[in-house]
């Protein structure tokens, strides 16, 4: 919801990217002792973070996760100590730039949070900001207008310390063009390979290896809980389609609304102007009446008149022809003469802010009524639409009780709302969108609850989206079990031989190395290629780095870097030379994200000085805690 709220500053950006990641560079460690503060997990000066805050952050951050892993996501990923530190660090962060900003009186104003809300697209209905829009998404997401602008408001409270902080960084010129000569500069390298594979023949793995890894890694070998699930979906189109509307209805709605299927007067005219601006108002209207006496001595010359003398290139060519305009399409003189006019007859020279006009109607269509034959499909539709949303509102209560009341089926909810219950496949944890209704991240957290999971009752109704509700209830269900050892012996001993191979081709490519640096080079190098930090994905990241490490003072020189999974790469740097330039564009987008670069670092230092001006206290064993 927040996104669309941090885009577009590049402060913004480099200040989100510092309040998500493990803040390592500020030695966690030397802060982080028991304070002995009850299950308060952090003290910030006077300012707690509790066990709850810590475990909403915690499951906000899962919901994430899953959103953007699918079934690649494990919930247990956040149980790691490294990520729970993570965690609180990132919540320290935010709270150090509050407290700051309460101190320097630093607050985002209503008319930042008006604004901020109204460009949200989220909330917009044809471009315009809507009321309705906007609380229907907050409920959506299971929030209230005050707590959304309280959050908002203290986003963008954030956004403007940090900001004011990073904009402070500037790049000295001798560095930033030091930095692009590095980016673009040249290293030719030859490399010889070792792949791990290669060793496989030398690998004997221990009896019983492949039990003793199952055994100490069972956690791996789990096969996650999935269960199976009908559902039903009441919504506004639901009920819609199971509106009838009656003929008398449809009637006495048309005799009410007639106005609305009216078509008004509409009229054809052609004109000759002679522009003002052009000869002057004198000329232009000494021009018009010679042209009008022209035509009065023969109207049938109207159309080659126009042609040749008319200012108005949209009209001229067609012989002045207009088309069927109605009122308030012309200036005013314009349609006054043009309404007057009876159909053939030709105006006098009619003035406007454009010049003098030569005005002829050539048709008029008469006002009418659309008959109710031609408009009863819209106005069924209209009547179905603001039906279903009156029946929906009253419905949406009732459904809801209902599924919660009736918890043991779906059935009766079903029947009295005439709602066909479906079944899906099997399910996981993960929000998946594939899954339609059943995919929304609510909607599986209700499903995987424990009174879902073992009493098998109904999950509360779901608001998936807008005038959208969802209740499901599990019909099957396959708890969390360990695959047989047998099942997974041969992986895991494939598995051991490439992890011990691995560490033998390692070991020999670090002889190699230091037979390298001697001067022992007997090795068959590969086709010479040239790379530069700006194309380092030709190489594998640890590769890349150990290549730009290389010391380029004396030639050949040579590297080595293990690439896990693969074996291990012996590099001979031969040749360095200049890059070439760069473009300006290409130029302006390196020099900003350097600017980037030393914005987040003055924001690094800036917290880092917070943290030593403010007491901050974590309570590692509630940190630890597990209990939600």
């Amino acid at each position: 919801m927040f996104d669309a709220v941090r885009n577009n500053k590049r402060i913004v950006q480099i200040f989100l990217a510092l309040i998500t990641l493990p803040f390592a560079f500020f030695g966690v460690d030397s802060y982080m002792r028991n304070s002995g503060a009850g299950n308060d997990v952090a003290k910030i000066g006077d300012v707690k973070i509790t066990q709850q805050q810590f475990q909403q952050n915690l499951r906000e951050q899962q919901d994430r996760l899953r959103a953007q892993l699918g079934d690649k996501f494990d919930p247990k990923m956040l149980d790691q100590p490294e990520a729970r530190k993570a965690i609180i660090d990132d919540m320290i962060n935010q709270r150090l730039l509050l407290v700051e900003a309460g101190k320097q009186r630093m607050f985002a104003s209503d008319d930042a949070v008006r604004q901020t809300i109204g460009s949200i697209d989220a909330f917009k209905v044809d471009g315009k900001f809507s009321a309705e829009r906007y609380e229907a998404a907050l409920r959506a997401q299971g929030m209230t207008p005050a707590g959304f602008e309280a959050q908002l408001r203290q986003d963008l409270t954030l956004q403007q310390l940090a900001g004011a902080v990073g904009q402070s960084g500037i790049v000295a010129r001798s560095v930033s063009d030091r930095l692009l000569a590095l980016q673009t500069e040249k290293r030719e390298i030859v490399e010889f390979r070792l792949n791990a594979d290669s060793y496989l023949d030398k690998v004997k793995l221990a009896d019983g290896a492949a039990k003793k890894f199952y055994d100490e890694n069972s956690k791996q070998f789990e096969m996650p809980e999935q269960a199976k699930a009908e559902f039903v979906v009441l919504s506004m189109e639901s009920i819609g389609s199971q509106l009838a509307v009656t003929d008398a209805e449809v009637k006495a709605w048309y005799d009410g609304n007639k106005e609305r299927f009216r078509q008004a007067e509409e009229r054809r005219a052609s004109h000759i102007l002679i522009a003002s601006e052009k000869l002057g108002k004198d000329k232009a209207k000494a021009k018009a009446e010679e042209l009008l006496q022209q035509i009065r001595k023969n109207p049938g010359a109207f159309e080659e008149l126009a042609k040749k003398n008319s200012d108005d290139p949209g009209s001229a060519s067609k012989g002045g022809d207009l088309g069927f305009f109605g009122r308030g399409m012309m200036v005013k003189p314009f349609e006054d003469t043009s309404y007057a006019l009876k159909e053939g007859e030709i105006s006098g020279v009619v003035e406007s802010d454009f010049g003098f006009h030569i005005i002829k109607l050539t048709g008029i269509h008469a006002a009418k009524e659309k008959p109710l034959a031609d408009v009863k499909a819209e106005i069924e539709a209209e009547l179905k639409k603001t039906g279903a949303a009156r029946k929906f509102a009253e419905a949406a209560e009732a459904f809801s009780n209902m599924v919660y009341e009736q918890a043991d089926s779906l059935k009766p909810v079903a029947d009295k709302f005439k709602l066909s219950v479906k079944q899906s496949d099997w399910l996981g944890r993960q929000a998946n969108p594939a899954n339609g209704p059943l995919g929304n991240a609510k909607v599986v957290a209700a499903l995987f609850s424990d009174d879902s999971v073992k009493n098998r009752r109904n999950t509360e109704a779901v608001e998936i989206a807008p005038n959208t509700l969802v209740a499901a209830r599990i019909i099957d269900y396959k708890p969390t079990s360990l695959q047989p050892f047998d099942s997974v012996k041969t992986a895991i001993e494939t598995m051991l031989k490439l992890k011990e191979a691995q560490a033998l081709a390692a070991k020999d490519g670090e002889a190699r190395l230091e037979a390298l640096k001697k001067g022992e080079d007997k090795l068959t190098w590969g086709a010479a290629k040239a790379v530069s930090r700006l194309e380092a994905r030709m190489l594998p990241p640890s590769a890349a780095q150990a290549v730009f490490r290389m010391d380029t003072a004396k030639l050949p020189s040579y590297t080595g870097v293990e690439v896990p999974g693969s074996g291990y790469s012996l590099f001979k740097l031969t040749k360095v030379t200049a890059g070439e330039q760069l473009d300006a564009a290409r130029k302006k987008a390196m020099l900003q994200q350097l600017g980037n670069l030393v914005a987040q670092e003055e924001v690094q230092l800036y917290l880092a000085a917070l943290r030593s001006r403010y007491k901050v206290d974590i309570n590692q064993a509630a940190l630890e805690s597990k209990d939600k």
